[in-house]
């Protein structure tokens, strides 16, 4: 399990880079102020996934659930939030109606709180 929150925190980490540097230079063009302010935000709670993915990873001995749990739900978690905050920023620029979205976004910040309570309770 240490190798899936390390691998992935790596992984998550090195797209909200590419991601960042996209958003602060080449979506700036087409993206409203509005929509480019959501998808940082969305890289940032990525980029703070990440970290704290490897965190885990390197800390975390994995002999309890929580741990196990504390990796799961801030992997789903980040890629559900910020996935659905990526493809939103984009719904103006493709002209297509991804309202089905909206719900998801919340979903992937409870899996986050979870993921950060499991991390509390593995530390008590």
């Amino acid at each position: 399990m240490n190798q899936l929150a390390l691998v992935s925190g790596a992984i998550l980490g090195i797209l909200a880079i590419i991601l960042g540097a996209f958003g602060a230079h080449a979506f700036k063009k087409f993206l409203s102020e509005e929509r480019l302010s959501s998808f940082e935000v969305g890289v940032r709670y990525q980029m703070y996934a990440a970290i704290t993915l490897l965190i885990v990873g390197y800390n975390m001995d994995f002999q309890s659930s929580s741990d196990n749990w504390a990796v799961y739900g801030l992997l789903s978690g980040c890629l559900l939030f910020s996935g659905s905050i990526y493809f939103l920023s984009f719904k103006d620029v493709w002209k297509v109606n991804l309202r089905f979205l909206g719900p998801i976004t919340p979903i992937g910040g409870l899996l986050m709180i979870i993921g950060w309570v499991m991390i509390l309770l593995s530390s008590i």
